[in-house]
């Protein structure tokens, strides 16, 4: 079983008391929609690279 440090520990539960769980999960889909939003355009772009180096 892994170890958990007081201050990891503390962390945690300040973050789970201080927020209401539907207001967290949004606050994590948030996150997850822009980090999708950046790797399509970073892909998008590679592909454009590659594009305008082969032709």
């Amino acid at each position: 079983m892994k170890r958990y440090s007081i201050l990891t520990v503390t962390i945690m539960l300040s973050v789970l008391l201080s927020l209401s769980s539907c207001e967290l999960v949004g606050d994590i889909f948030k996150a997850g929609v822009w980090v999708g939003v950046l790797i399509v355009v970073g892909i998008i772009a590679l592909i454009l690279f590659l594009l305008k180096k082969i032709f």
